[in-house]
């Protein structure tokens, strides 16, 4: 078989998968954050598109793409899908190796595969311009490229410590045309509240998160964008893994593991969702979130009702939480730097039905540097947590002197991470593990819900 193995443009997928009808029971209601009470669509009405809203309280478990919507994926879509050949000869294992490969979207990400299809569903609504909030500034530079191809105006809310480690990111966002602010900013309430308890705030997804839901309150012909967590996000990503389990197909093979980092959950949700249908159906496959230490939702949060944002103005869910005012250290992973998790990866995780590691970011360093030299890509931070499992699912392969096929997500390049790179090389790149001490502090502070 070819290194390299791609579908043609008419084996874009033409449906999203909606995960929710093969869930372990029903999901937890969503919680309006001011009444406590039930979300109703009309309550979501002034942050979304009516379709959209649609999309996250849907049961059906396909769901049409739009042509618009499929027109422009095919500027990237199929990604390819590799076997890491020469990985897996480094590492002297038997285990077959492969990675989809979604860094050669325009963006350089994953995170397209749900900008696109956003900014479609506000501009046929009549929305002038979409606000939203970004960690590394995957998300931002995907909405802001959405925004331009459908004649939409964007603004940015980039968390701080980002904003400053990753310069280019924002100025890729501002040559798609969006306005990009540090978070927190003098811009919003949130933002300058936290300054002002704190000038030096490094910034959290959280907090900007309100930054930017409290802008697109405050204007009408605004609406809100998120990147991840949400029900509709992981739909539109689920591409990614519908894809894979074709191109696998045509290779002859099935993984017996399924690794993708982990922050909100799109990156995850998108490759490993389609593959909990399989499971649903019988077939054996493990799906591993791969998250950092530094912020280890999935490993060390609670399963419980949280506001998903610092202000406590978006909406309370039931997910895997280290509490929303939680400020993660500032690693380099920036997209992962979130204090929950989506109720969909959280719901699944807490049945079995996933399970979840956390990695220092030295390792995770080490494992990209190593798929670098081997297979030639530079991979984003975020990625090399999931190198890092798989590397490990390898070698344990290796140590058992048996067959496996792994299967992982690279969710971006890293070319516009290269001070990271630097750092690490260099000997400054630290690792960091959240006090046990504030953590517990932090989830103190939960909402108290009683369903």
């Amino acid at each position: 078989m070819d290194t390299k193995v791609l579908l043609g443009e008419k084996q874009i997928p033409t449906h999203w998968y909606n995960v929710i009808p093969d869930l372990p029971g029903p999901l937890a209601p969503v919680l309006h954050p001011g009444t406590l009470k039930p979300l109703t669509p009309q309550d979501l009405a002034p942050l979304f598109p009516a379709p959209l809203v649609e999309q996250e309280m849907s049961t059906e478990r396909w769901i049409p793409i739009p042509e618009p919507v499929r027109e422009i994926y095919r500027l990237w879509r199929p990604t390819p899908l590799y076997r890491a050949r020469r990985l897996e000869q480094a590492l002297g294992t038997p285990a077959r190796i492969y990675y989809k490969y979604e860094g050669v979207s325009p963006a350089g990400s994953h995170k397209p595969n749900s900008a696109v299809p956003q900014a479609y569903y506000n501009k046929l609504a009549g929305i002038r311009r979409l606000a939203t909030e970004t960690g590394a500034g995957q998300w931002g530079s995907s909405l802001a490229l959405a925004c331009q191809m459908f004649g939409l105006a964007c603004t940015v809310y980039m968390v701080k410590v980002s904003y400053q480690q990753k310069p280019y990111r924002k100025s890729m966002m501002q040559l798609w045309g969006a306005q990009v602010f540090a978070s927190p900013s003098a811009e919003t309430e949130a933002g300058r509240a936290a300054l002002a308890a704190d000038p030096g705030n490094p910034g959290s997804l959280g907090l900007a998160i309100s930054e930017a839901v409290e802008d697109a309150l405050a204007h009408e012909d605004t609406h809100y964008a998120l990147g991840s967590v949400l029900n509709h996000v992981l739909l539109h990503q689920t591409v990614v893994g519908l894809e894979a389990k074709e191109q696998l197909r045509a290779a002859g093979d099935y993984p017996d593991v399924v690794l993708a980092c982990h922050g909100g959950g799109s990156n995850f949700g998108g490759l490993a969702l389609p593959f909990v249908a399989d499971r649903a159906a019988g077939r054996q496959v493990r799906l591993v979130a791969c998250e950092p230490s530094s912020c280890p939702t999935l490993t060390k949060g609670v399963y419980a009702f949280d506001y998903g944002d610092t202000a406590r103005m978006a909406p309370i869910v039931k997910m895997y939480t280290l509490g929303h005012d939680f400020m993660p250290p500032g690693i380099h992973a920036g997209g992962l730097r979130y204090h929950g998790a989506s109720p969909l990866v959280s719901q699944l995780l807490a049945a079995g039905q996933l399970e979840a590691r956390a990695f220092p970011q030295r390792p995770c360093f080490e494992a990209a540097v190593t798929f670098a030299r081997t297979e030639g890509i530079v991979p984003a931070p975020e990625s090399s947590h999931a190198i890092r499992g798989a590397i490990e699912e390898a070698e344990r392969a290796r140590e058992e002197g048996r067959e496996r096929v792994i299967l992982f997500g690279l969710s971006g390049h890293g070319q516009l991470d290269m001070a990271a790179y630097d750092a690490y090389l260099s000997g400054r790149l630290d690792d960091f593990h959240y006090p046990e001490e504030k953590l517990r502090a932090s989830l103190e502070r939960l909402p108290k819900i009683s369903l």
